[in-house]
């Protein structure tokens, strides 16, 4: 049975994250990816990465406007495994902690947070100050996953890049997607032998 996952980037820096989950998911038959992009998002992955829209949206099989409330994933009766927004503003965590639904981003993650679906925000901001971290604490208390895009130091990575894959593999894993490129700890000793 295919998965439906929803892909939101938003206007926090970081939107390689949202670029390599839509690269990894198109490398599995079985999944779906439905992209939904906010304004400021989009000028990100315009800054950050040199990516104009039709690039962007080449990378998904279903795309929404942000505007259209009206789409598919703004319904909990269109049936998805969940959401991941990469990165996730401050503005866009606030929004879904308040029920705030105004863009379909917030829309859809409202909608999966209702049906009990999984949703992961790859929140970027630092530092956090008190109304950042209740905003994640009211996520997580409505069954949100708050997953900051924290480099895996012990795995010995070699460059940003194998360090962006790290972590989209860890929030593929919360989707039961294994992904070849993610590192696995296997203990201290294991690792001894093979050095």
């Amino acid at each position: 049975m295919t998965q439906r996952i929803v892909i939101a980037i938003t206007g926090a820096s970081g939107s390689i994250y949202g670029v390599r989950l839509l690269e990894a998911l198109r490398e599995e038959p079985d999944v779906e990816s439905h992209l939904v992009v906010s304004r400021p998002g989009l000028l990100n992955v315009s800054v950050e990465l040199d990516m104009d829209r039709a690039q962007l949206e080449s990378l998904a099989d279903v795309v929404y406007s942000d505007r259209d409330i009206g789409a598919s994933v703004a319904s909990g009766s269109f049936r998805t495994d969940g959401m991941i927004v990469a990165p996730c503003s401050m503005k866009s965590l606030a929004a879904i902690a308040t029920g705030l639904t105004d863009t379909l981003v917030t829309r859809a993650a409202d909608v999966a947070l209702k049906e009990r679906r999984r949703v992961v925000l790859m929140v970027r901001e630092s530092p956090l100050h008190l109304v950042h971290l209740r905003n994640m604490t009211t996520v997580t208390e409505l069954g949100g996953i708050v997953f900051p895009p924290v480099p895996a130091f012990y795995a010995n990575l070699e460059n940003i890049d194998a360090m962006v894959d790290q972590t989209v593999g860890r929030v593929l894993d919360l989707f039961g997607i294994d992904t070849p490129p993610l590192r696995r700890w296997q203990g201290i000793r294991a690792r001894e032998r093979s050095a």
